[in-house]
């Protein structure tokens, strides 16, 4: 619903009451007073007139949705506009002479003022099951956006898990390569170590051979 029709709805209804009101004590009154009465009510009407037209335009720039519901409302106001012009013109009738008058109650004028009461109740109950539909699209709305809040929570939370993730995958890496790193050292190691081996074997084969020789000399002078 928008904010800014619905700040003219609460002006309009606020007016409308206010105009019935004063519809209803200048139908009481006579002469000066009645007069000075209706001119408030007139210039209310023209205040109610520019609400509407208010409410009209912003209606009509709204989603598909909210517009038809607007809309619904919006006609709803008019009808009830035109029963307080009604309204003020039956009473504006009593400013003629009396048999004037009576022709105008007599012909149907009279019922305008209960016309218009049950108009502005149903106007009333309506906009209040409106407004009650309003109040759950605006519920299933919070809901919506705390269930997106959620999933963009749940979905960070996944992203941490996964950078977690990703940067044991590299420390398991790294630990391959120092792994195959050491290896490699050993196996070098390990191969120097068997050629160490191989030399000191062949060096002391030929110091044996040598003392051999040597004592083969001396024993055989």
């Amino acid at each position: 619903m928008s904010e800014v029709f619905e700040g003219y709805e609460r002006q309009y209804c606020e007016l409308s009451a206010n105009l019935s009101r004063k519809c209803t004590a200048s139908d009481a009154l006579d002469g000066e007073q009645k007069k000075q009465k209706l001119s408030e009510v007139k210039a209310g009407l023209e205040d109610a007139e520019a609400l509407i037209r208010k409410m009209d335009l912003d209606a009509r720039n709204r989603q598909p949705n909210v517009k038809a519901m607007l809309l619904a409302k919006l006609r709803e106001y008019k009808s009830d506009l035109n029963n307080l012009k009604s309204e003020v013109k039956r009473i504006a009738s009593g400013n003629l002479n009396p048999s004037a008058r009576d022709e105008l109650l007599e012909s149907g004028m009279a019922d305008a003022l209960t016309a218009s009461a049950n108009q502005r109740s149903r106007l009333m109950m309506t906009t209040e099951r409106l407004n009650q539909s309003s109040g759950r699209i605006k519920d299933s709305r919070r809901t919506m956006l705390e269930t997106e809040e959620l999933g963009v929570s749940i979905l960070q939370d996944l992203h941490s898990q996964r950078q977690s993730l990703l940067h044991a995958n590299d420390t398991l890496h790294g630990m391959d390569d120092n792994i195959g790193k050491s290896k490699r050292i050993l196996s070098n190691m390990s191969k120097g170590m068997s050629r160490n081996k191989w030399i000191v074997g062949i060096i002391i084969s030929l110091l044996l051979i040598a003392i051999v020789v040597v004592l083969y000399l001396k024993l055989a002078k």
